[in-house]
Formats: structure tokens, C-alpha cells, sequence
């Protein structure tokens, strides 16, 4: 896509799921439970599915003012042992349940600041996963850690890659010095270029950077600059996600200062002027908020109709069940989403009472799984078979979703979206507008509900 309509964005922009699942989060509830996850897994094992872990390593050193993650701001050190201990029995709980035959495909440490641990805890932290699970050798799985360029050094980027690592997340936000002093977030340009160059000696598969756009301070030029800087540097896949001032939830987004957050029409066009740049310079728009090059696996994913989403965002393992560990960390295993207690209290007493930490979930039923494989689809193929669809579950899927399809006439006068009676496909303007297009077939959504999410677009 070249050309990112501003009059689209405005259109159809509106507040709205991000679909990492279906139904979203806002329905987990408190009567998903321990007996709940050991039978999702025991199915999965019948299935033989592959296996994603997810470890949630919360705590940061500095916070950054927009921050809606669930992380521990603390400067000590102390604090990180006895959450790997517990993390470490969690583990050996989890894997206790699984066939030892499944493979790990997929590996992600997010938080928080993973590289808040020292090398020894992230040594010993990957060292118990080998020894649980099936890990893959030979860089056969896709084994990917967030980092802050502020708390690496050449030897730790070549110690995670020792370690199994072979895909990065850099979160960089923006460059520009008084935006980031504005968010304290201060890491300078240097950082973040050695942090690359490291990762490319190291033979690091896929590097990908996280920029935010909405920042106090920013501006349409500002943020070009930034763009002009990380596209010399040519990370393999970018993130560009709306920064959603909500202060009323997040109490340290209190400390920035509304005056100096760009007006919604200056939002439209950093935007806008964001990605018509990434498209010149060769990246993929390949949904939502995030562009890859054309050879990375990523795009080749979307092209060969294999890509996926779930709470990792886009994925090349949808078929894998998802083993979330750490406070607050999601599984997803079949139909069932199990979330872990925010809390270490509450967590570390279920770990310590041999029961799984869940302190919610859902269990999807047959419509909620229809509607999963629709919303999916749209979002990473953008387009649905519905006669497929149909076949796959024994249902007649047009008249199904003969509400939703008529529903969607407005978009379709306006040329985002084409029903030719069995494929549902967005059209190129279309693509900027999937998730409001995946509205029309989620049954919870609901006008009330908007306050909850941030913007679509």
C-alpha cells in the first residue's frame, strides 16, 4: 500500500479490539480454573500439537510514562530470584502435563524487561525450559526475546544468542530527545544502532523494532526523522502501534501532560506519512500496525496463507498451543484462553499449592470458534472463504452471518470490502480498516464498550 488514506482512518478509526484473541480479553471470567487447564492440555496432547511458550518477566528499572503493561518498577535486583523460582516451579508443573514429544516451535520472553535478570537467572532460566521441553536445535524454532537497548551489551546480545535466540525485539519508541524525556525514556540514537549491529554479528534472524506514535511532543517531521533513522539501520519487521492516552487506567500516564499530545488531525498524518514511508522503502503493510520486509518469514506467511494471531500479535505457530508462565501471562490451548493472577501474591501461592495460577479465562463454544476462524482470517489473510468455512464446520456460513454480512454495506459503498457470494476480501484502502470490519462479527462488541479499547486505526 502506498497511499494510507487519512479520510479512511478518520472514517473507520474508532475505538475497537485489537483481536489478539476472540473473544477479546473483556470476557475473560473467573470460572475458568486449574481443572480447565489440565483438560485443554491432555486434548492437546491427543492432538500432537506443537508447543509456543510465553514468560512473563515483569520488572523494569525506570518506568516509561506511557506504559499500559503489567510490570514491577523496582531498581532491586534482589526481586528477581525468588519470581524465577516460582516461574522455574510453575514450569515444571506445566510440563508435567505435556507429552514430551511435542515440540517447542515458538519461544517469546516479554514484560517487563527480560534483560533485567543478569546473565546467570537468563542462563538458568532457559537451561529448566530445556530440560521440560522439547526444545528444537539447529535454529529450527523461532526463539525471540524483548529487549531495551538501555540494559544490553555486545557480550549479553551474544549470550541470548548462545543461549537458543535467534529473533529480537527492540523497543524504541521514537528518537527524538524531547519526546523522550517527555515518556522518561532516554536512550539515545548510539544505543540502539550498537544494539543492530551487535545482533547482525551475532546471526540474530530477525531483528524488529517498536515505535509508538501519539507522544507528547511528537509531531508528523519529528517522527519522520525518527523513521529515516531506524529504516538505515534495515530492521526486518516494525512495529507502529497508536499510543492510547488513558489515564483514568493507567495512573502513570498521569504524568504526561495532555497540552503536549498531538492533535488528533497531526495523529492522522504521522500516520499516514509513516506508512506511505515504509512502503517506499519496501516493507509489507501486513496488518493493523506492523510492516516486514518482503523476505522476511512474516511476509512470506501472509503470502503462503499461513499466518496467524494470537497474544504474541502476528505469528507463524497458530497451530501451536500457547503455554504462558509469569504473572499475568495468557495460555491460549485449543478453546481455552487461561489467564495467570496479575499479582505475584496470589500467583506464587497457587504455584506453591500445586494448582495452576489461574485467575481467569474463557472456554470458546462452537460459534465463538466460527467467528475466531473469520476475525483471524481477516486480520491476517485478509480475506474469509466462507464456503470453506461453511464446510469445515457443517454449517451454511452466508446465511450464518447473514446479519453481519449485510452489516458491512456501508464498507463495502465505500469500497473497502468485496462479497462475491463465498470470499469475503478487503481491498487494498480496505486493509487499513480490518479490525472494523472484524467488529461486524464479534457478538460481544458492543457501542458500550468502546471506552474499554483504544483506537482501531
Amino acid at each position: 500500500m502506498s497511499i494510507w488514506d487519512t479520510e479512511i482512518i478518520q472514517r473507520y478509526g474508532g475505538p475497537g479490539p485489537r483481536y489478539t484473541s476472540y473473544p477479546a480479553a473483556t470476557c475473560f471470567h473467573e470460572e475458568v480454573g486449574h481443572d480447565d487447564y489440565v483438560a485443554a492440555v491432555r486434548a492437546g496432547n491427543e492432538a500432537r500439537r506443537p508447543l509456543s511458550l510465553y514468560m512473563h518477566l515483569p520488572f523494569c528499572e525506570h518506568v516509561c510514562f506511557y506504559c499500559a503493561c503489567n510490570r514491577i518498577i523496582t531498581g532491586d535486583k534482589r526481586l528477581s530470584a525468588p519470581y524465577l523460582d516460582t516461574l522455574l516451579a510453575e514450569m515444571a508443573q506445566k510440563s508435567e502435563l505435556v507429552d514430551a514429544q511435542r515440540p517447542v516451535v515458538q519461544i517469546h520472553w516479554g514484560g517487563g524487561t527480560p534483560t533485567f535478570f543478569d546473565d546467570g537467572q537468563l542462563t538458568r532460566l532457559m537451561h529448566h525450559t530445556g530440560r521440560h521441553f522439547r526444545l528444537l536445535d539447529n535454529d529450527r524454532g523461532d526463539y525471540g526475546i524483548e529487549l531495551d537497548p538501555r540494559t544490553v551489551s555486545r557480550a549479553r546480545i551474544g549470550l541470548l544468542r548462545g543461549l537458543g535466540f535467534n529473533r529480537i525485539s527492540l523497543g524504541v519508541q521514537d528518537l527524538d530527545a524531547r519526546v523522550q524525556q517527555a515518556v522518561n525514556r532516554v536512550q539515545p540514537y548510539e544505543l540502539v544502532r550498537e544494539a543492530f549491529e551487535a545482533s547482525r554479528d551475532f546471526g540474530f534472524r530477525s531483528i524488529s523494532v517498536d515505535l509508538i506514535y501519539g507522544l507528547p511532543w511528537q509531531s508528523e517531521s519529528s517522527l519522520a526523522r525518527t523513521i529515516e533513522q531506524l529504516l538505515a539501520l534495515q530492521p526486518d519487521r516494525i512495529a507502529l502501534y497508536n499510543y492510547a492516552h488513558l489515564p483514568a487506567r493507567f495512573k502513570i500516564q498521569r504524568q504526561i501532560p495532555e497540552a503536549a499530545l498531538p492533535a488528533p488531525a497531526e495523529k492522522l498524518r504521522m500516520l499516514s506519512r509513516a506508512g506511505t514511508m515504509f512502503a517506499e522503502a519496501g516493507y509489507l503493510f501486513i496488518g493493523m500496525d506492523h510492516f516486514a520486509r518482503p523476505d522476511d518469514d512474516l511476509a512470506k506467511a501472509q503470502v503462503n496463507g499461513i499466518l496467524h494471531r494470537n497474544f504474541q500479535g502476528y505469528s507463524l505457530h497458530g497451530d501451536a498451543d500457547l503455554l504462558g508462565m509469569g504473572i499475568s501471562a495468557i495460555s491460549q490451548i485449543g478453546a481455552l484462553y487461561a489467564q495467570n493472577h496479575r499479582h505475584i501474591e496470589g500467583w506464587q501461592t497457587a504455584v506453591q499449592r500445586q494448582k495452576m495460577p489461574v485467575s481467569q479465562g474463557y472456554l470458546l463454544d462452537q460459534d465463538d470458534e466460527i467467528r475466531r476462524n473469520v476475525i483471524m482470517a481477516l486480520l491476517s489473510h485478509m480475506k474469509v472463504d466462507l464456503q470453506e468455512l461453511g464446510a469445515r464446520w457443517q454449517v451454511d456460513a452466508a446465511s450464518y452471518f447473514a446479519a453481519e454480512l449485510a452489516s458491512l454495506a456501508p464498507l463495502e459503498r465505500d469500497g473497502l470490502v468485496e462479497f462475491d457470494g463465498r470470499t469475503l476480501q478487503l481491498t487494498a484502502p480496505g486493509r487499513l480498516a480490518a479490525r472494523a470490519v472484524a467488529v461486524c462479527f464479534d457478538r460481544y462488541h458492543s457501542p458500550s464498550e468502546t471506552l474499554r479499547f483504544s483506537r482501531i486505526i
